[in-house]
């Protein structure tokens, strides 16, 4: 069984090998080697989540022992992280085929999409089965590297723009990262997690708090936990709606996954549990007023995904039982709807021209299933019973209850607040998105929606024959188009696409997928808890962990 551990990593970057060598000519196999990669990527991945119930599962690549060898490590956290995502990144591949063949990209940046997002999933993969700090940096940068590629397809001028934001703000906490290991290897002679947790114990109180501390901030900026998430409202929307799905569902809960990882392995005790908690609070009170304040769909849902991951850095926070296995569950379920959400941002964009709220209304009635689409996830992640965002929301304040400190206490309160605000801004958006009716603005069917950079050769073409190019403005200065549409790029190429009423079938199928999937949550509560606090124990336990990656 330990055999199956690389392989999450592996047949990823196999088939990027495989996906590059077929190129456009051969799209169709490039496509069923993605598909079937990760269709196969979710079947090793659940039998690794069953497995490592009985106890974690280790492989030492060439049979090097730490600390020179790459250890890979699946206990039932990453059995688990590694179930939920490659589930999701399924789905979300199915949904970008289904984009691509609809808007007919078959140029290179589409060619290009497979091997980066195949890269993206090898270094998801590589952050969850790490057992060392070094192999953790190295799945950071694999993420890095495809994200990139990701978020400038097509190569318009916003995607360059917030491409380039992420990259220096990643390229940053990759820095202090760095600096991290360095100091722990200087320290102690090893970067293996296993050995680390006991090597830890015989340093000074000061080297580790600045360790932990200086790997907190990186694993905060990549969660992007207040105050170090302003990049992420910027970098997220303006990427197509399969890449912005994948990023907000799972980039941001890799580093709450490295955040809950070391703080329970490497640092027990809860030295900076209070800096935890008022960084939680902090992250839910800001992230939904900006959630508020938005009236465009993307930048929303945006705001709305720092506001919910500090509800995972509470449950970290409180650094106990049932706070890790509220947080666990958390994870698993923000996951999945926060992916879902933005799957369905996707569908509204091709549906009515654009996800500006104040110029679409009307779809209740005129698209019922992306309605319904919409309606479930929201009401899940506003917390409304018997929904799983109800369930890890209770989790989370119970544990705060118990904790019975003030900080706690006021985390709970903080918990309800930003759980209600929730619920506002998700009833905001049906509101004016679906239960009103259709604003007179509103892209009709057959509107060509073109991308920026068309506008940009639409005036060029008009200034040589001797006039300048005049865009139409609404009332608030947004460009549009005679057909009422706003100017937007939402292929995955940044092409001109056009509006229809009828979304294709493959990209609603696969948004349904991830809506059962988050349902399923709800259905399998029970044993999804009961795995979960068994996953709870066994980080705080670390004696598992430990004897499994050091025994002869």
């Amino acid at each position: 069984m330990n055999a199956l551990v690389p392989l999450p990593v592996l047949l990823p970057l196999f088939a990027t090998g495989l996906s590059l060598a077929a190129g456009i000519r051969l799209k169709r196999f490039q496509r069923f080697i993605s598909v079937a990669v990760l269709t196969a990527v979710v079947v090793i991945s659940v039998v690794l989540m069953i497995a490592a119930d009985d106890g974690p599962l280790s492989v030492h690549l060439g049979d090097f022992a730490p600390p020179l060898g790459i250890t890979l490590v699946a206990d039932r956290l990453s059995g688990l992280m590694l179930t939920v995502s490659s589930s999701v990144t399924l789905c979300v591949l199915v949904y970008s085929l289904g984009q691509g063949m609809a808007d007919k990209d078959d140029e290179t940046p589409l060619a290009v999409f497979h091997p980066a997002y195949l890269i993206l999933v090898a270094g998801i993969a590589c952050t969850f089965l790490a057992g060392d700090l070094m192999n953790l940096f190295v799945g950071f940068e694999i993420m890095l590297v495809s994200s990139f590629v990701l978020l400038t397809l097509g190569g318009t001028g916003p995607r360059i723009r917030a491409g380039s934001t992420y990259v220096i703000i990643s390229l940053l906490s990759s820095m202090i990262f760095l600096v991290a290991i360095a100091i722990t290897y200087a320290a102690t002679g090893t970067v293996n997690f296993a050995q680390l947790a006991e090597r830890f114990d015989d340093l000074s109180l000061g080297v580790t708090t600045l360790i932990q501390a200086m790997l907190l901030t990186v694993f905060g900026i990549k969660a992007a936990v207040f105050p170090v998430a302003a990049w992420l409202p910027d970098s997220y929307p303006t990427a197509p709606a399969p890449v912005t799905a994948v990023f907000a569902g799972l980039l941001t809960k890799v580093g709450v996954y490295c955040m809950l990882r070391t703080e329970t392995l490497l640092f027990p005790g809860n030295r900076l549990g209070n800096l935890l908690l008022v960084v939680a609070l902090a992250s839910m009170i800001t992230g939904i007023l900006g959630a508020v304040a938005q009236t465009d769909l993307k930048r929303l849902l945006s705001f709305t995904l720092i506001s919910h991951i500090g509800y995972m850095v509470f449950g970290i926070g409180l650094a106990d039982r049932e706070g890790i296995a509220g947080a666990i569950v958390y994870v698993v379920h923000h996951i999945t709807v926060q992916t879902t959400l933005f799957l369905v941002a996707g569908l509204i964009e091709r549906r009515g021209g654009t996800t500006e709220l104040t110029r679409l209304g009307g779809m209740a009635r005129s698209a019922p299933l992306l309605s319904l689409l919409f309606f479930v996830p929201a009401m899940n992640i506003a917390g409304i019973p018997p929904f799983s965002g109800f369930i890890g929301k209770l989790a989370l304040m119970r544990a705060g209850v118990d904790n019975g400190s003030v900080l706690a206490w006021v985390l709970v309160g903080g918990s309800t607040l930003t759980s209600l605000l929730t619920l506002y801004v998700v009833v905001k958006v049906w509101n004016l998105a679906f239960w009103r009716s259709e604003p007179p603005g509103q892209a009709a069917e057959g509107t060509v929606m073109e991308s920026q950079e068309d506008d940009a050769d639409d005036a060029d073409d008009e200034t040589d024959v001797g006039g300048p190019a005049v865009t139409p403005q609404d009332d608030q200065g947004i460009p549009v188009r005679p057909g009422g549409g706003q100017v937007v790029a939402t292929s995955i190429t940044g092409k001109a696409v056009t509006t229809t009423k009828r979304p294709p079938r493959t990209m609603l199928a696969a948004t349904a997928a991830t809506v059962v999937l988050g349902l399923s949550y709800t259905v399998l509560a029970g044993p999804l808890a009961a795995y979960t606090d068994r996953s709870a124990q066994e980080l705080l336990t670390r004696t598992p962990y430990i004897e499994e990656v050091l025994r002869p």
